[in-house]
């Protein structure tokens, strides 16, 4: 059982890292766009400071209050630490990674990105140890109304979209290409991820002693 969890939270922590780098390469090719969320986060930025891992922290605080204000019930634990970690990662991979001029650069960057936070994602809900606040905040809407996901989750996101473009984030045809086009990488990436995480769970799982193996 303790493989199992540390199996687990490894795959929770590796996949934040992995959104995170690919949120970085996206916004270090922004003249393209970048994901709607990442807009209302950098205009943010951009409008009051603060570093954009920051805004994310604080966005999905704010939507954890609101998750529990309507629920009253605690968040779990993913929940939080997702929060937290990836506004974390977000600002080291901005610091780390250098910055990228040219246009063939830049839209390499931003494809090379928009993978990483597809196979991030996968990843990290591999795991299953709860869904972010974004993700928890859809589906709260959808279990108040009735509406389904995909409706909910574009409602939401040309939401933060049109607010992060009137803060002046970085709006371009990525961003459309992520708010449509990640679904189809997800439908790829989640069920890839989960065949890995059962392979090492199944390989964690078997006897750790060879007296199967005698005559």
């Amino acid at each position: 059982m303790r493989k199992e969890w540390f199996l687990r939270w490894s795959f929770f922590v590796f996949g934040l890292m992995i959104v995170a780098i690919g949120i970085s390469l996206t916004i270090k090719g922004k003249q393209l766009g970048i994901g709607p969320w990442d807009v209302f986060h950098y205009g943010l930025f951009l409008k009051f400071g603060l570093s954009i891992g920051t805004w994310s922290i604080i966005s999905g605080c704010f939507l954890l209050l609101l998750i529990t204000m309507v629920k009253k019930a605690w968040p779990k634990i993913g929940a939080l630490l997702n929060m937290v970690f990836l506004g974390l990662f977000i600002d080291f991979f901005n610091w780390l990674l250098p910055p990228i001029d040219g246009l063939v650069g830049e839209t390499l960057a931003y494809l090379f990105g928009v993978i990483l936070l597809g196979y991030g994602i996968g990843f990290y809900v591999s795991a299953n140890l709860g869904a972010g606040p974004r993700d928890s905040f859809m589906l709260l809407i959808v279990e108040k109304t009735g509406w389904s996901i995909p409706w909910v989750r574009n409602g939401i996101e040309v939401l933060v979209f049109l607010l992060g473009w009137l803060l002046g984030g970085p709006v371009g045809i990525g961003t459309v290409f992520i708010a449509f086009g990640l679904g189809p990488i997800l439908g790829v990436s989640i069920p890839q991820c989960k065949k890995i995480f059962a392979f090492f769970l199944k390989d964690e799982l078997l006897p750790t002693d060879n007296t199967h193996l005698k005559n």
